[in-house]
């Protein structure tokens, strides 16, 4: 069974084969099909018409499918790798472990936002840029610059107690859990995220940079807790929703999975806590 780990607590090695992992996949192609899936999606999911990575209940579902195939894509690399989680409540400044150049390398440069050491910087020949909103090849990062604070958690804890999924409209207007985990809503917690790491992460192009898949899958995490917190509260809409991906429908670009078959992530992996 594949144990997600909180990155503060990976060894040496584990940093290195994670790393190794990522790079090979950049090397042969793999990666930047991730890189446009999401961006593919990001920018089709609209308020007022289909919505399905986004804005919308099968945002949770969607991205878990998402690192279960981009899990497995790392483990075709090394069977060793899992995808580590950043609890971004605790490790919460630019001096958290993971900005190391051992690991993910740290902030951009005031200039341009070009990440300037560790294993993706562009001077390290190893992680261009090819899927992007504009003609910069470099991955770009300004940690804490458009939003000077990540999420606390209390604010984590705010949004784990409450006590249904989502809601009507089933949009970025609703209130409920899944809402305000995305961050449309209330203390905005995901979307926070995005824009405190800045640079591609910002864009929906928000896979080009290794952490979004630490975000996210902290993001996963928070969504196993909330369920365990509230058993009686399960995935809405159930059926007959325009728009939005009900309970038992499939979804895209799979079209053989449905949230129903996501709800349990212990059929495909643990966390460390």
């Amino acid at each position: 069974m594949t144990v997600r780990k909180n990155q503060a607590t990976l060894t040496s090695d584990e940093k290195r084969r994670f790393v190794a992992a990522l790079l090979e996949l950049k090397r042969n192609g793999r990666y930047d099909e991730f890189v446009r899936t999401h961006n593919q999606f990001i920018m089709a999911d609209t308020d007022s018409g289909e919505r399905t990575g986004h804005r919308s209940p099968s945002f949770l579902p969607w991205h878990r499918r998402f690192l279960l195939d981009f899990e497995q894509a790392l483990q075709s690399v090394d069977s060793s790798v899992t995808l580590p989680y950043w609890d971004w409540s605790t490790d919460r400044t630019v001096r958290a472990s993971l900005w190391a150049p051992d690991f993910l390398g740290g902030t951009g440069r005031s200039s341009d936002g070009r990440v300037m050491d560790g294993p993706f910087a562009a001077s390290a020949g190893n992680w261009p840029i090819n899927v992007r909103v504009d003609g910069r090849t470099f991955l770009r990062r300004s940690l804490g610059t458009s939003v000077r604070e990540l999420p606390t958690p209390a604010e984590v804890d705010s949004v784990l107690s409450m006590a249904t999924y989502d809601m009507a409209p089933y949009n970025s207007a609703s209130d409920g859990f899944r809402n305000h985990l995305e961050g449309w809503r209330g203390v905005n917690l995901h979307n926070r995220v995005h824009v405190w790491v800045g640079g591609q992460m910002a864009t929906g192009v928000s896979p080009n940079d290794p952490v979004f898949w630490l975000h996210h899958a902290y993001i996963d995490k928070l969504w196993a807790e909330w369920q365990r917190r509230h058993p009686g509260a399960g995935y809405v809409p159930t059926a007959g929703t325009p728009d939005v991906v009900d309970l038992n429908d499939t979804m895209k670009p799979w079209n053989d999975v449905r949230p129903a078959d996501l709800l349990d992530h212990t059929k495909h992996y643990t966390f460390d806590v």
